[in-house]
């Protein structure tokens, strides 16, 4: 988008905020790089120039706008509708695979050479790897000097500098100010040792009723929960595990608040972008409602509900567990047998502010499991061993993999049906396409809502909502009288 100038003016001009995250507007005068929506004047139009992520405004010489904060607008929707490398490579980057594994080891994960993955990231975005890494850093550096008390020695070390002397280099030089000034200017008292307050941002509109009302009704004893009006639940990070708690509040603030309680700092980066995987905040509303609105008999569905999101899971090994364990079975029935899953093998976590006891047992931590110990029929037994065995060989069902060749190698699995690999395609991979026309509140919406016949019409008609038959799923799913598509009680 970047690349076509007389459209990103007009963005610019109207101040349309749909469009953060999608492009940056850099100031040829001031050397400032901004968001579409910023609220300052717009700047003349020959001293415009765009660019496709902040890190090439960055790397191209100029500062963020201390006004808008691009650097934390909400990511590019590009890189959750995609599959392809780049896209790939962008979320394993907001994972923080570069910091932990270098690009060589970002490389290895995607299954390419460093000079291939080197080369076609900054075609796309105009940075390299390692670019794009430093600019999440100084984010990270951002929040933490503005939400904590830490010292600065110990707070960039916690960002993934490897010394004071680059932090305050890159702080000074991102935001034009030192990390003493930033701290400054901050409002609000800091967190406690330990504790984030943050706000993630999402493009409005947004539906918070399916998308909590879906966890909550889900989530697994001792490792999700409801509480004072958020969800909450245990994280396991690259350095440690979390305990993140977040908020629906008014939709109309262009955020969820999210409040994080990690072992490490280091794993701040992680933590923020697998919440933001959760919730589906990096989505294009606007876009998907568009779509969907073209069917006649969806239009309906979406005008009552615009902004509806798919609830995702920050961990895609830990998902699809659940996902077998549910075959076949009762939500409650599901959540029963995870929850003795839980107590039997996953690790105890301390949670003084809430009910939290464990995180999701580990691919590793169930490749000793007895299976004469769980009380399900033989065939799911062998369907649970078969995946847990595959997903400690290698299958890769996290932010950075192949959503086909996931697909094929869960479908070679035994007892993997289409239901079960297009839930986990849907939740755990977030492929935007992924549809269950199988699964029995799709069949309900189809015949009693939408007035269509059997299977097959349903397909063919799911054919016009592409590429978002996932979303479409989640307005079906809505149609039935079920409380995982309402809102909790606060």
């Amino acid at each position: 988008m970047h690349e076509d100038f007389e459209r990103c003016v007009r963005i610019v001009q109207a101040k349309d905020a749909r469009f953060d995250g999608w492009f940056y507007c850099a100031v040829l005068t001031t050397r400032i790089y901004c968001r579409p929506s910023c609220p300052v004047v717009p700047p003349k139009r020959q001293n415009m120039s765009f660019h496709p992520s902040a890190a090439a405004a960055q790397q191209a010489g100029f500062r963020a706008c201390k006004r808008c904060r691009p650097d934390a607008s909400p990511g590019s929707p590009l890189w959750n509708e995609r599959a392809d490398l780049v896209a790939r490579a962008m979320r394993l980057i907001a994972d923080g695979v570069v910091d932990t594994e270098g690009v060589s080891g970002l490389a290895a994960r995607l299954g390419y050479s460093v000079r291939q993955v080197e080369r076609q990231v900054f075609a796309e975005l105009g940075a390299g790897p390692l670019a794009l890494a430093r600019a999440q850093r100084a984010q990270t550096a951002r929040t933490l000097i503005e939400t904590t008390a830490l010292p600065m020695t110990e707070l960039a070390l916690a960002a993934g500098f490897g010394s004071i002397r680059t932090f305050n280099d890159t702080v000074r030089e991102v935001f034009a100010l030192s990390p003493t000034e930033l701290r400054q200017r901050a409002k609000g008292r800091p967190s406690a040792a330990g504790a984030l307050v943050l706000r993630l941002p999402y493009r409005k509109p947004l539906c918070p009723d399916n998308l909590f009302g879906h966890l909550v009704a889900t989530g697994v004893p001792g490792v999700e929960e409801w509480r004072d009006g958020a969800y909450r639940r245990t994280l396991r990070l690259p350095h440690g595990h979390g305990v993140v708690a977040l908020r629906p509040g008014d939709p109309a603030a262009g955020y969820i608040a999210c409040r994080l309680t990690l072992a490490d700092l280091r794993d701040l980066p992680a933590a923020t972008s697998r919440c933001r995987r959760l919730l589906d905040l990096d989505a294009d509303p606007v876009a998907v409602d568009d779509q969907l609105a073209t069917d006649p008999l969806l239009a309906p569905l979406v005008a009552a509900a615009p902004g509806r999101r798919v609830p995702r899971t920050p961990d895609g090994a830990e998902f699809a567990v659940r996902a077998v364990l549910g075959q076949q079975v009762s939500t409650a029935a599901a959540r029963t047998h995870a929850a003795r899953l839980v107590v039997a093998h996953g690790e105890p976590v301390d949670d003084p502010e809430g009910g939290l006891t464990h995180l999701f047992p580990s691919p590793e931590a169930l490749a000793s499991l007895d299976p004469e110990t769980l009380a399900m029929p033989r065939s799911r037994r062998r369907t649970l061993l078969g995946l847990v065995s595959a997903l400690t060989d290698g299958l890769d069902l996290g932010a950075g993999s192949d959503w086909e060749a996931a697909r094929a190698a869960l479908g070679a699995l035994p007892g993997f049906g289409p239901w079960t690999v297009e839930s986990i395609a849907m939740r755990a991979l977030g492929d935007p396409d992924a549809f269950l026309p199988t699964d029995l509140g799709i069949k309900y919406a189809a015949t009693e809502v939408l007035g269509l016949g059997g299977q097959a019409a349903v397909v063919a008609r799911s054919a016009a909502w592409r590429p978002w038959r996932a979303y479409a799923t989640q307005h079906l799913w809505a149609t039935g009288d079920h409380a995982i598509n309402r809102m909790p009680a606060a």
